[in-house]
Formats: C-alpha cells, structure tokens, sequence
C-alpha cells in the first residue's frame, strides 16, 4: 500500500512555502495540531526526517527537497485531472485537435487560441499539419476533431459536414536565375516539359492521393509540405504554383518572376469541416469562432516572408 497520499504532500508543500506549521494550518484551514500529526505521521511511514524545527520555523531537510520536487508534479497532475473531468462532465473535450492544410500558418490563429484559452483553458489543443488529401484523412480517422481550411472537396462517403471558408488563388512562380523566368510568351506544356517541378506530397495514407498541376510524366521534386515547395521555388530549384499570398511580397521584391501560362491553376476552395453527429463545447466554440472571425487571410498572409518579419496576425 501507498504510505504517500494527496493530502499529505499538500500538507508538506504548504508548509515548505508558508515557513511554520501554524502558517500552514491557517492556509489549509486546520488545527496546527492536524498538521503536526500528518507530518509526523508521513516521517514514520517513510522513514525519513522530512523538515529540520527551529522553534516554530521549520525547513525541508534534503530528503524533504526530493520529496517535494517530485510531490509538486503530482499536486499539478492532480489538480489538472480534476479540473479536466469537471470539464468533462460540463460538456468540454479534454483534447482538441485542429487539422490544417499545409499551404496555411497555424499561427494565424494565434488570437483564436488565446480566446479560447480564456474559455477553456483546461482543454489541450493539438495541432496538426496534412497536406491535399491527408488533411481530410485525418478528420476521417478521428486524428483531428475540425478541419479549418481543407483544400478541395471532400472525399466521397460522407461522415462530414463542411462549410467553405474562402478562396485561395495561386500564381505561377519561378526564380529569377531559372530558364523559364525569360521566356518572353504564355508558357505552355512544351516550354514547361523540359524542366524539373516542385511538388507537395498527399500525406494521404489510406485515401486516393491527389496530384495537382503536373503533367504526365513531368521531371518532379516532391516535397513534405508548402513551405518547402515554397524554399526549393525561391532557390531556383524548379518550377510551379504557390498561393498568390505567399509569393506576393516575392515577386514585388523580384525575388520571384510570375509567368502566364496556358493552364493556369484555379482557385482552391476552403473548407471548415467536422465529423457528423459531434458537438462537444469545444467544437461547438471553434466552429462559431471561426465563422464570426474567417481565419484564412490570417493563415495565409502568415507564410509571406514580409508579413512573418512583421508579426502580422
């Protein structure tokens, strides 16, 4: 059996920080006499002198240090359990996780997840980057618990609902320094041939991966994620699509070329989606939050070298 409960560490945490016994009673609302036994009794059981008395002060021995270092964790784990299941019973998820497409900034929600936090800060937030397909992947495989801005329709088969956030339109960049950036005409697929793409990989892992804006048998570096395809682009490496929003600081610092080409790639619809049939409180606050505060230029402008030096929210 446990010799070492709640309420005994408690009881040596309150008195390491109140400096007496009697401070200690006062705090805790007991007898000093309460205290004194609990001491006591947790020295006998543990063998160990756990506080040096001068008189009424009293100090942790070193043994009374470890314990209480270690002890500390378990108060919090403790006190976080509780207030975790009082949520629960009151209707919030302990953990959330939001999915988000890799083409946006999470940290474009920052103001959203401080407000939230004033709401429910003993619900855990998780976050999570997918890319094309995956993203709705893992709202399918209960990885997350919301998609915010999930590019493209939805797999078929429902299990979802899904609400459009917004648009997001992209821009055909290269280089300066890569052959394309001089070709004076609208490029089309014989120009294009020649040269190495850059692409981001589904991170689908069940679902039918999707392939965007490449052409048959195209030479391709495949990439993690937009911010990658982003770097290798910037670097000369290749050639293809970036969302308007993270090239735009680029190419007005000729830092990338925009190029018209003959298929040009349509904009990309944004969704909010989630599981049918869920509406714990946290999902219930994101999904509102999200609707009266449309997080996706946010999330984009984020990306922009310009923007992130800046610290635009």
């Amino acid at each position: 059996m446990l010799k070492l409960s709640l309420d005994a560490l408690l009881t040596v945490d309150t008195i390491a920080r109140r400096g007496s016994f009697s401070s200690a009673a006062k705090e805790l609302f007991r007898v000093p006499s309460t205290i004194s036994y609990t001491v006591s009794k947790l020295e006998e059981d543990l063998g160990v002198q756990l506080f040096e008395r001068f008189g009424p002060r009293v100090v942790l021995t070193a043994a009374g240090e470890e314990l209480l270092k270690e002890g500390r964790y378990l108060l919090k784990a403790a006190s976080d359990l509780e207030s975790r299941v009082r949520r629960v019973a009151s209707g919030w998820e302990t953990e959330f996780a939001i999915g988000v497409d890799s083409a946006l900034s999470p940290l474009g929600l920052q103001d959203d997840i401080r407000a939230f936090y004033e709401a429910a800060d003993q619900t855990r937030l998780r976050i999570v980057k997918e890319a094309l397909s995956g993203t709705w992947e893992s709202l399918l495989d209960r990885r997350v618990d919301l998609l915010v801005g999930a590019a493209g329709e939805g797999p078929s088969g429902g299990g979802y609902t899904a609400e459009p956030l917004a648009h997001m339109s992209f821009v055909f960049v290269v280089a300066p320094s890569h052959s394309l950036a001089r070709v004076p005409h609208r490029l089309g697929k014989a120009d294009l041939a020649p040269y190495r793409a850059v692409s981001v990989a589904d991170s689908v892992r069940t679902l039918q991966a999707r392939t965007v804006g490449l052409l048959f048998g195209q030479d391709t570096i495949t990439v993690p994620d937009m911010q990658t395809k982003y770097e290798f682009q910037l670097a000369g490496l290749g050639f293809g699509f970036l969302p308007e929003a993270w090239a735009r600081a680029d190419i007005a610092a000729g830092r990338l070329v925009a190029k018209a080409v003959e298929e040009p790639k349509p904009d990309e619809t944004l969704y909010l989606a989630w599981r049918t049939g869920e509406d714990g409180a946290a999902l219930r606050w994101w999904r509102e939050r999200m609707r009266s505060h449309p997080p996706l230029a946010r999330m984009l402008t984020m990306n922009c070298p310009v923007e992130r030096a800046a610290g635009v929210s």
